[in-house]
């Protein structure tokens, strides 16, 4: 009988190699933190650290970054049963520096292709896929085979059921042909109800940059619900309902704003299974995006629950 999850994430996973030194180039950097990383790696963590039962479907290298990768998700409380080996290629890292407060390059090693990208549609636990209440995939689970036909594969069999999310995640580097992304990406907003992307994500996925439009052209396009991020500019949600939240960003001091979408991701999971309303929904996600933000790190700078009625309790 399959155990169902709350919030089933698939994607990206790897191996952050972060600097402890900020306001300097790699080259001058001495000294380095490892952490888990990857967007859907992240999301599940963050809901986790919110009390959800979650579990990510992706895969490492057969390597000693793929078994710390097993032993970070299993502290982090997440179920890493879907988490399996390919010999052919290492577990990707990521590397960063750190420019306060808006200028934080990430360099990938993900050649000669990531492991992620090797999920088969084949593997796919689609029974829990379908029983799990919130099922997310990203833009990076499309951008190659086998894993654009493993991702399609489970949104036609989840079927819209339950709450079944599209983080855009545009990173132009993963895409031998950028130019196909909107197409793939057009199918898979046919099978989702929630899309969520900053102002280039959107503008990927939709061809139109303004906020409001954006949104409009998600909802056209088949979600029930457009998540659309501005930076400076906060959030905008529309609903299909006509419901319509746009909140500011959370005022802090930034340390590294890597990883604050992917708690913002963690806790609109975490909204949209209390089902809130759509003004704390945003409210609480935009957060616990600052709170990492003020911090070094991604997945374990997570936030938990009072940390994040704490911020929002202060104004």
């Amino acid at each position: 009988m399959t155990t169902s999850h709350d919030l089933i994430t698939m994607g990206r996973i790897g191996v952050d190699i972060y600097p402890l030194q900020t306001g300097v180039g790699l080259a001058e950097v001495e000294t380095f933190g490892k952490f888990l990383g990857g967007s859907a790696a992240n999301v599940a963590v963050a809901a986790a650290r919110l009390g959800h039962s979650t579990a990510v479907i992706t895969r490492t290298g057969r390597d000693p970054f793929g078994s710390y990768l097993h032993q970070a998700l299993k502290e982090f409380g997440v179920d890493d049963q879907w988490v399996t080996p390919v010999d052919a290629y290492p577990t990707p890292v990521t590397f960063c520096e750190i420019f306060p407060p808006d200028d934080f390059p990430l360099y990938f090693y993900r050649q000669p292709k990531a492991p992620d990208l090797e999920i088969r549609p084949e593997e796919l636990d689609l029974d829990a896929i379908r029983a799990a209440r919130i099922f997310w995939i990203t833009g990076t689970g499309l951008s190659e085979e086998p894993s654009r036909s493993a991702t399609l594969t489970a949104l036609q069999a989840r079927d819209r059921a339950g709450t079944t999310v599209f983080d855009l995640d545009w990173r132009p580097m993963f895409w031998a042909d950028p130019a196909e992304a909107r197409t793939h990406y057009a199918e898979a907003l046919r099978h989702t109800t929630v899309a969520v992307g900053n102002l280039d994500e959107c503008e990927i996925a939709t061809g139109v940059r303004e906020p409001r439009a954006c949104a409009r052209a998600l909802l056209d396009a088949g979600v029930e619900l457009a998540v659309v991020k501005q930076g400076p500019g906060g959030v905008l949600a529309v609903h299909r309902d006509g419901t319509t939240a746009e909140v500011p960003p959370v005022p802090v001091e930034v340390v590294n704003g890597l990883g604050a979408g992917d708690a913002f991701g963690g806790s609109l999971c975490h909204g949209l299974l209390a089902d809130w309303e759509l003004e704390r929904i945003m409210r609480y996600a935009n957060a616990a995006g600052a709170i990492v933000a003020s911090r070094l790190a991604c997945s374990s700078a997570m936030p938990t629950e009072s940390e994040v009625e704490n911020l929002l309790a202060r104004g």
